[in-house]
C-alpha cells in the first residue's frame, strides 16, 4: 500500500510555501539566533545569523530556504517530495546550528555563562514546520508516514540534547539541575490530565444516556455543564479551596489521602468541570444522530435495542466521541499547568517559578514539554479518531 493517497499532484504554483520561505528567511536573518548570557537570570547579547554561525551555516540556511521556495514555485508535478526530505533534514539537523553557535561564542573561561535560543531560531523552527504540514498535506501522506518523519525529527533532538555539544545550552541546564523533579511533574501532569479526562468520559457517557432516555433532563444537564464551562479557571480553582479545606479538618481520613484545600484535589475537581462540556455535548451528538433507517433496518434483522446500542449505534457514534476526548485531553493539558497555583505540581510549577525568578528558560522547561503532549494527544486521537471511521463499505 503505498504511503501516499492517490490524489493527483497537481503542478500549479503553491502560494503558502513561498509566503512561509520568504518569511523565514527575512525573520533569521533580521533577528537574533542565539544568545549568550553570563548567568541564568542576566539577559545576555544576542547574535544574528552570519555573527552565530559563519558565513558557511548563514549561506547553507539561506540556500534551503530558498530552494524550497523555487521548487514550490516551478510547475512541476512530483516537487513536493524533494521539499519534503529538504525541510525533514532541516528540521531534524537544526540543533546543529545551536552546536556551532556555542562553540564559537561561548567564552571558555566564565563558568556561569550559557547559550540561549535566539528569537530568529524559534522563528525558523516554527515556520519550517509549518511548512512541514503543508508539505504533507499537499502530498496527502498517510499517518504512518508522518509519525516516522515526526519520530526521527524528535528522535534527532534528543539525541543531540542529550550530547556534549549542547549542554552548555540554558534550557538544557535548566533540566540538568532538576531532573528528578522535571519526571516528577511530567507524572504528576499526566496523571491529572489524563485522570480527569478519565472521570469525564465516564461521567459524561452517563449524562448523555440519561438525555437521551429523559428528554426533560437535557436541558439542565447541558446548563450545568455550559455554566461550568463559562467560570474562569482561576476562579474554580479558588473557590473549591475553602470547602475542600473545610472537609478536611473535619474529616482527619481526607488529610491522610492529600486531600485538602490545595494540592491534587481540587485541581482534579476543577478540571473535571471544565471537560464534562465538550464531552457531554459530542457524546449526546454522536448517539442520537445515527439515522433512524440504520436502527430500522437493525430492528428488522431482529437485534433488541441492547444489541442495536453496541452494535450499530456506538460504533458509527465513536469517531465523534473520540473528537470530543480530543478536545478535552488538549484542554486538560493546557488547564493543569495552571493548577500549579494551587500546588498541584506538573510542569506548570516551572513556569511560574521562571517566572517569579526572571529565568525565562525555566519558563521554556515547562512550557515546551507542555506543549509537545498536547500536540502529541492531538495527532493519537485524531488517528484513533480517523481509524474508526466506517468505510463505505461498511457504512
Amino acid at each position: 500500500m503505498s504511503i501516499f493517497s492517490s490524489a493527483p499532484d497537481h503542478s500549479a504554483p503553491n502560494r503558502v510555501l513561498p509566503v512561509l520561505g520568504l518569511l523565514a528567511l527575512a525573520l533569521v536573518w533580521f533577528l537574533d539566533l542565539g544568545v549568550i548570557q553570563p548567568n541564568r537570570i542576566v539577559p545576555g547579547t544576542g547574535h544574528g545569523l552570519v555573527a552565530a554561525v559563519g558565513w558557511v551555516g548563514g549561506g547553507l540556511v539561506t540556500l534551503i530556504l530558498v530552494g524550497c521556495v523555487l521548487l514550490s514555485l516551478l510547475p512541476l508535478r512530483g516537487r513536493y517530495f524533494p521539499i519534503l526530505v529538504l525541510l525533514g533534514v532541516s528540521l531534524a539537523l537544526l540543533p546543529v546550528l545551536l552546536e556551532v553557535f556555542a562553540s564559537r561564542h561561548l567564552p571558555a573561561d566564565a563558568p556561569y555563562a550559557r547559550s540561549a535560543i535566539g528569537a530568529g531560531f524559534w522563528c525558523l523552527l516554527f515556520l519550517l514546520s509549518l511548512m512541514l504540514i503543508e508539505v504533507l498535506g499537499r502530498l496527502r501522506t498517510g499517518r504512518g508516514l508522518q509519525l516516522i518523519i515526526l519520530t526521527v525529527i524528535c528522535g534527532s533532538w534528543v539525541w543531540f540534547l542529550r550530547g556534549d555539544g549542547l549542554e552548555s545550552l540554558s534550557l538544557v541546564r535548566e533540566f540538568n539541575s532538576r531532573p528528578a523533579k522535571f519526571e516528577q511533574a511530567l507524572w504528576t501532569h499526566l496523571a491529572l490530565a489524563f485522570g480527569a479526562v478519565t472521570i469525564s468520559v465516564g461521567l459524561a457517557f452517563v449524562l448523555a444516556l440519561k438525555m437521551i432516555r429523559s428528554a426533560g433532563w437535557r436541558r439542565p444537564i447541558l446548563g450545568t455543564v455550559s455554566f461550568l464551562q463559562t467560570i474562569p479557571s482561576l476562579a474554580v480553582f479558588g473557590l473549591l479551596i475553602a470547602p475542600l479545606g473545610a472537609l478536611a479538618a473535619a474529616f482527619p481520613i481526607l488529610q491522610t489521602l492529600g486531600i485538602g484545600g490545595i494540592g491534587w484535589a481540587p485541581a482534579l475537581l476543577a478540571l473535571v468541570a471544565y471537560s464534562l462540556l465538550p464531552m457531554v455535548r459530542n457524546t449526546f451528538v454522536a448517539l442520537t444522530e445515527v439515522p433512524e433507517s440504520l436502527a430500522d433496518a437493525g430492528r428488522g434483522m431482529g437485534m433488541n435495542e441492547r444489541q442495536l446500542f453496541f452494535k450499530l449505534k456506538l460504533p458509527l457514534a465513536l469517531p465523534v466521541i473520540v473528537e470530543g476526548v480530543r478536545i478535552t485531553a488538549i484542554q486538560a493539558i493546557g488547564l493543569t499547568a495552571v493548577a500549579a497555583l494551587i500546588g498541584a505540581g506538573g510542569f506548570g510549577s516551572f513556569i511560574f517559578q521562571g517566572l517569579g525568578q526572571a529565568a525565562m528558560d525555566l519558563v521554556l522547561l515547562g512550557a515546551l514539554p507542555t506543549i509537545a503532549l498536547a500536540l502529541l494527544t492531538d495527532a493519537l486521537l485524531t488517528m484513533l479518531a480517523d481509524s474508526l471511521k466506517p468505510t463505505p463499505a461498511t457504512a
